[in-house]
């Protein structure tokens, strides 16, 4: 199946959907109930990350931080400023900076000395972008994985702070977002605006707004801040580009809750599953909290929550509507915008993906680890609505207690067992593993049942189950 025919499918509303899902080979998570039909016994669990210790050399506490994991190289960007600037600290002035770090293991991290800005009087330092008002407040970059891209664009940006205020009905030029193309992440070059400031909009852009190739859907997409209207809350738009410079009209996504303030986004592609959009807004809660440096006016409370989409889509997916990630006993996580994380979820070991926060500490999940269906002590089981796949093998990320068991029944898209895939023929997959395969009595192969509408259902006691894949 084309990947433009599949966003479309993957993108769709699962009650819309009528005919068998076609997930191919891709491995698919439990983050949304597109492929759900029935529960039974079992729940959806949300998994929290764990704070890892704290680095020796952690990334500094900063905001609009993004780290991207190229080979097996970590990269990491963050706002900073100089300190010898003594001009008005608005958002967007001329004293920001954009700061660049390396890491070989994704935990400790070197500062390179390199030679580019003088800030604060040195050149040793390791400033990348300097003395570019309003474009560094929210500098986000990320690695163009399109095929054919030109080496000098390799790494790609969006930036540009349009000032503060209601700006309905402002047509002027240069308060949208503007391109920056970089061969290596540290020397870059500023395009023009590419995505302009729409008249409509009170506000917007004033976050960091996250761009990325779609290998899912042949595009680059962008999600970025928009405010909505009349309710005056933070939130989420879309658009999309066949080439980085010419972007389509966005689109209003607002998944926010009655009275919520959705500050960042983080929205990416999940690096097992790309056609799932992993999104990680930090919430921001005015009033709680303790600001004592600041106005009364900047008295809040922030956390993280976890939210999804797909390829294609125009809406996010909430399975959850709790804290993915809260302030913890430390006091200076209830002060004014203390929890952001950093753009993209990143493997760093092979069963641990990390998230870096702006507080400098790493936290870490099982690798797919974001949701589980879950079984306790009885048994329960999950059933699948009809979906066609390609592959021979069935392959799952499950967890499972000393007692615990898992099994899979595939089944006629009727609902009707398949001879020799039932439930009694399914040996008991027992243990924790992140690619376990699922076996039949005699072994059979499942290429024959490959391309057919069929449904799966697993069977769980004291287990979670993270992920499914069939693969060759």
């Amino acid at each position: 199946m084309k990947l433009i025919t599949l966003a479309l499918i993957i993108g769709l509303n699962s009650e819309a959907i009528a005919e068998p899902v076609d997930i191919g080979s891709r491995r698919e998570l439990f983050v949304d109930r597109l492929l759900i039909d029935q529960l039974d016994g079992v729940t959806l669990k949300l998994h929290h990350p764990v704070k890892a210790p704290r680095p020796q050399s952690p990334l500094p506490i900063r905001h609009m931080m993004t780290v991207i994991k190229k080979g097996d190289q970590f990269q990491a960007w963050w706002r900073g400023s100089d300190p010898a600037y003594q001009g008005d600290k608005h958002t967007g002035h001329p004293g920001e900076t954009v700061h660049y770090a390396v890491s070989q293991d994704g935990h400790e991290w070197e500062f390179p000395e390199l030679g580019l800005h003088e800030v604060a009087g040195t050149r040793e330092n390791n400033v990348i972008l300097a003395k570019q008002p309003p474009f560094l407040t929210n500098f986000t970059p990320f690695l163009d994985t399109r095929t054919g891209v030109k080496p000098a664009e390799r790494y790609k940006a969006l930036a540009g702070y349009p000032g503060p205020g209601d700006k309905r009905g402002l047509k002027e030029q240069g308060r949208g977002l503007f391109a920056f193309v970089s061969p290596d992440g540290i020397h870059w070059t500023k395009q023009g605006e590419v995505i302009p400031y729409q008249p409509e909009w009170r506000h917007a852009f004033d976050s960091a707004n996250v761009a990325f190739w779609s290998e899912a859907e042949q595009k680059y997409v962008c999600y970025f801040r928009t405010w909505t209207d009349p309710d005056r809350l933070r939130s989420i738009s879309r658009t999309t580009s066949p080439d980085f410079q010419h972007w389509s009209q966005p689109v209003a996504l607002n998944p926010n809750r009655p009275g919520e303030h959705l500050y960042t986004n983080q929205t990416h592609p999940y690096f097992r599953a790309p056609h799932i959009y992993i999104a990680l807004p930090t919430r921001f809660v005015p009033g709680r909290g303790d600001a004592p440096e600041y106005d009364q006016q900047d008295v809040n409370a922030t956390d993280i929550l976890f939210m999804t989409t797909r390829a294609g889509s125009s809406k996010y997916d909430r399975l959850f509507t709790h804290a993915f990630i809260r302030p913890g006993l430390d006091p200076r996580q209830w002060k004014n915008r203390a929890n952001y994380v950093a753009l993209n979820v990143l493997p760093t070991g092979p069963a641990e993906m990390s998230i870096y926060h702006r507080s400098g500490d790493r936290y870490v999940l099982r690798t797919d680890g974001f949701v589980s269906v879950n079984a306790g002590s009885e048994p329960g089981s999950l059933l699948t609505k009809p979906l066609m796949f390609s592959g021979s093998q069935l392959k799952l990320n499950f967890s499972a207690s000393a007692t615990g068991s898992l099994r899979v029944e595939i089944q006629k898209a009727d609902g009707s067992p398949i001879p020799g895939f039932t439930i009694q023929d399914c040996q008991p997959v027992m243990g924790d593993k992140i690619d376990g395969v699922v076996r039949w009595k005699n072994n059979p192969d499942l290429t024959a049942l490959a391309g057919q509408p069929v449904r799966l259902k697993f069977q769980l006691v004291e287990c979670d189950l993270y992920s499914f894949q069939f693969d060759r």
